[in-house]
């Protein structure tokens, strides 16, 4: 079945650690996910869930232990590669979307093929085709100013998808709506990234969203302290 969790790791993390000055900020974080599965890292406000999260996507280099993503150790690329790999292998969502505010809907959605250097109407396209799955064709036009919270939430949904990433790593999603358009957002991400075998990290704070995941994390002071993984 399509959207069945594929057994193959994408991405681990080892012994990761990080340090901002003197203050140890993520400590000895081990994680496997494979491809499709949904992994959720709980926690308070300040336990460290969001480094680790950027660690993972190669953002924040670790001060000791290692990522590697199928395979390959993030910290043995250069520049150019992790850039690469950030670009073309990763997707992003945010807690506020980060949509660009000059672009349209679709031209948003359709930014990380242009940057891949896909051509235009190629690229626009398959903004088209998830923006349609995602039941916002008809906002393809307007500007992030013209559609709602909850609307723009979901093209950064489109965005982070749109390229068919290996993993999308989402920091508080839903953080900034409100229930009912949070569970909206969430159903819809989680239901595409699994239909096209894209496997997610997910940071939140919300108990409820942390459930809706296969794997679930709790970091405190830095520690992952618990781990549950369903049953494939």
């Amino acid at each position: 079945m399509e959207n069945e969790i594929n057994t193959t790791e994408v991405l681990t993390a080892r012994g990761v650690e990080l340090f901002y000055g003197e203050t140890r900020a993520v400590r000895n974080a081990e994680i496997s996910l494979r491809r499709g599965e949904v992994a959720a890292i709980t926690g308070q406000s300040g336990s460290g869930k969001s480094s680790l999260l950027y660690c993972l996507a190669g953002v924040l280099p670790v001060a000791r232990g290692e990522v590697c993503f199928e395979g390959r150790s993030l910290g043995a690329l250069d520049d150019e590669e992790l850039s690469t790999i950030r670009r073309e292998r990763f997707g992003f969502v945010f807690q506020y979307g980060e949509l660009l505010p000059e672009l349209t809907v679709e031209e948003n959605t359709a930014l990380p093929l242009r940057l891949a250097g896909q051509r235009k109407a190629e690229a626009h396209a398959a903004a088209g085709d998830v923006l349609g799955r995602l039941g916002l064709a008809d906002l393809r036009d307007r500007r992030p100013s013209q559609v709602s919270g909850g609307q723009s939430q979901r093209v950064a949904v489109a965005r982070a998808l749109v390229h068919r990433p290996a993993v999308v790593f989402a920091d508080e999603p839903t953080g900034s709506l409100d229930s009912a358009n949070a569970t909206t957002v969430l159903e819809e991400f989680l239901a595409l990234a699994r239909a096209q075998g894209t496997a997610v990290v997910l940071v939140t704070h919300d108990a409820q969203v942390a459930a809706r995941a296969d794997t679930r994390y709790t970091m405190r002071d830095g520690m992952l302290a618990a781990q549950v993984r369903e049953a494939s």
